[in-house]
């Protein structure tokens, strides 16, 4: 009795093929061929959808695409340091019980062009491509502008509701991002600082993590914020880092006297 192989060599020849298969595939081999090629395209399509989540996350995080540990120039002890801790805040959000566990700060603090924000947007980068998690980088002085235009009822511009939804984002997002803290301001006014303590308070209680960036000193920023606000700080888990070396901007001013031009004076309609 012929085979299967053998009768489909057969019909092959009948029906006038030239070529007819000499190997028989089986359904078991088959399903598995093209179980491979599914999850394959399925494994794809994640990769994609990954990158299109990453991508959607940046967009709305409005951080400067420039803030990265590759661009990050560690001249100085005191960002070593920065970067040594920021790397162990990065690495810990691998350990799920440690996200849940409770609600995190880091506070940077130092003068101006230290490396501060940039650290903290390295961070934001770092987490949002390993982890996806949602990051929101706003300016505190922004946020206390946009407040109080929020209460002029007759704007056309729809602010109050612009500013209802940031609200919201800003109690929703796991990292939130708040730099400038403070600047120019020896004391937040009391109403601010009530917002703002209640915002932290509501972040604290949803186990949401936060990055606070200011020029003042951790005694001067305790002072500006009030304590009801700086209270709630105390109530997370908190990293103190101080970045005190040079700053990284370029100088303006130059650092050697400029030559001064003789001065001739101007008399207007000179007759020579």
């Amino acid at each position: 009795m012929d085979s299967i192989k053998q009768k489909i060599q057969k019909l092959g020849k009948a029906m006038g093929r030239q070529h007819v298969p000499n190997k028989y595939t089986d359904y078991q081999t088959l399903r598995t061929e093209y179980q491979t090629l599914a999850t394959r395209d399925v494994n794809q399509l994640q990769k994609e959808g990954r990158k299109q989540r990453i991508q959607d996350i940046q967009g709305r995080s409005d951080l400067n695409p420039k803030w990265t540990f590759a661009n990050l120039v560690e001249d100085s002890q005191d960002v070593i340091e920065a970067v040594s801790y920021a790397k162990s805040f990065i690495a810990a959000h691998e350990d799920m019980s440690w996200r849940r566990s409770g609600a995190h700060m880091m506070i940077f603090y130092g003068d101006y062009g230290r490396g501060k924000s940039h650290t903290a947007g390295a961070i934001a980068h770092e987490l949002i491509e390993k982890y996806e998690i949602s990051v929101l980088y706003r300016q505190l002085s922004s946020l206390l502008d946009m407040r109080f235009f929020s209460y002029d009822f007759s704007a056309q511009d729809n602010v109050g509701q612009k500013y209802r939804e940031i609200n919201q984002e800003l109690l929703d997002v796991d990292l939130l991002i708040l730099d400038e803290v403070c600047v120019n301001e020896t004391s937040l006014k009391k109403n601010a600082q009530s917002w703002l303590g209640n915002v932290l308070r509501q972040r604290l209680a949803n186990h949401k993590n936060c990055i606070l960036i200011t020029n003042h000193n951790l005694a001067e920023l305790e002072q500006a914020m009030g304590r009801y606000c700086f209270e709630s700080i105390k109530e997370y888990d908190t990293y103190k880092v101080k970045f005190s070396g040079p700053s990284r901007r370029k100088e303006i001013i130059p650092t050697q006297p400029e030559p001064q031009q003789p001065h001739t004076g101007y008399r207007p309609n000179q007759v020579k």
